[in-house]
């Protein structure tokens, strides 16, 4: 495997020509908290509004968590991590995911930008919508599905900028920290490793 580039810089380089599109590209991390907590709650608020059960609302709820889970997988092993071999497909790798890993510390380049965010949301939504018929269970589902992802934002940013005192935590950091300063082609589940276990792409285990 080629030799890493990790820079220790605390901001990472410019990628846009245009300034909008720069100022586009960054994002304080607390910004996804704004957007979906509410659209959590209008879920939430929806789903009690057509009389779905209390027992139906959390089963749901934990589905949409754990189907994020494997999107979160997905997405980060075959979307962000594929690089084609055109200049062109080599940029857009960069601007999506290879900046992260050049520049790990960059705190305005940690959360997924709303520019970004709020398109795949959308186009979720209505993937899920195909699925689910009645809306009464599909506003739950999405529900969890979007906690999920504010989860991984805010756990994402969190591995890159504290220092955890529970053991559980230091784990999952230092999974995430093998992905980005020892082997990117292994480890990448964020907010879970659980994914890496099944699909066999975690790091060994350290003999004693």
């Amino acid at each position: 495997m080629k030799k890493l580039y990790v820079s220790n810089s605390t901001g990472s380089v410019r990628m846009f020509r245009s300034n909008w599109m720069e100022a586009l590209s960054k994002v304080h991390f607390s910004v996804p908290l704004f957007i979906y907590i509410p659209v959590i709650a209008v879920m939430t608020w929806l789903a009690f509004d057509n009389n779905i059960s209390i027992a139906y609302y959390f089963l749901l709820l934990a589905a949409g968590v754990v189907v994020w889970t494997i999107t979160e997988y997905i997405l980060h092993r075959f979307v962000f991590h594929f690089e084609p071999a055109s200049e062109w497909g080599k940029r857009i790798h960069f601007i999506f995911h290879g900046v992260h890993h050049d520049y790990p510390k960059d705190a305005m380049r940690l959360v997924m930008p709303p520019s970004a965010s709020i398109p795949i949301a959308i186009g979720f939504y209505f993937l899920f919508s195909l699925v689910f018929t009645n809306k009464t269970f599909l506003y739950p589902f999405f529900a969890g599905f979007v906690a999920g992802y504010l989860v991984y934002d805010m756990m994402h940013y969190a591995m890159h900028h504290y220092n955890f005192k529970s053991r559980l935590m230091k784990r999952i950091k230092q999974h995430h920290m093998l992905h980005h300063y020892d082997d990117p082609t292994k480890g990448y589940g964020v907010s879970s490793s659980l994914w890496d276990v099944i699909f066999q792409s975690g790091f060994p285990k350290k003999k004693n």
